[in-house]
């Protein structure tokens, strides 16, 4: 199991292989059906979640539409920051927008790793470092960029335009499927 989840892993700290071995021996595989919820609003993250294999979507509703938040795939994570970290009802929802393997660590089994295995600490430190820089990079382009330009950046990372569904892409960039489909035609011409 060290290959892929080691790889992530590695790319924050530098295990040892041992170590390695003793921190992914910790996750568990799971398998989501296409269109099956890892928590919904009001539940708990309870997990730090790798996906093998699959795409995952963080969501929530604004009244009775759906606003995808991010989207995650293969040899990447997903979590839901805040109610992983406070262990507080998410107001999220995490999908499996397609038949997924994921590896997933409790986050018992990671404070027990924090305690045991001290240099996961500073590993999560730069994780967690990473997803607000991330987060804060998103934000931002929310409220700056056109919509047009936000589309346009998804040009950049093909698994978007190709796995997921345009209704999720349109609610991603911040704008309806009509307008999704008015920039496309726009930018065709």
């Amino acid at each position: 199991m060290v290959s892929d989840i080691g790889t992530f892993i590695q790319q924050y700290y530098d295990f040892s292989h041992d170590e390695l071995e003793r921190i992914t021996s910790k996750f568990q595989l799971r398998k989501i059906e296409k269109n099956d919820f890892l928590f919904r609003q009001g539940e708990i993250c309870k997990y730090f979640i790798f996906i093998k294999s699959g795409c995952l979507r963080l969501f929530y509703f604004n009244d009775e539409t759906e606003v995808s938040v991010w989207f995650a795939f293969a040899n990447s994570s997903a979590i839901e920051i805040s109610s992983f970290i406070s262990q507080s009802p998410s107001n999220y929802y995490m999908q499996a927008i397609e038949e997924s393997e994921v590896l997933c660590l409790p986050v018992n089994e990671l404070n027990t790793l924090y305690i045991t295995l001290p240099n996961i600490q500073i590993m999560m430190k730069k994780y967690w470092e990473d997803v607000v820089v991330t987060l804060i990079n998103r934000f931002t382009s929310l409220q700056r960029d056109t919509a047009e330009k936000r589309y346009l950046n998804l040009l950049s990372t093909p698994p978007y335009l190709q796995r997921i569904p345009q209704k999720y892409i349109a609610s991603y960039i911040g704008i309806t499927p009509t307008s999704l489909s008015r920039i496309r035609k726009n930018l065709k011409k």
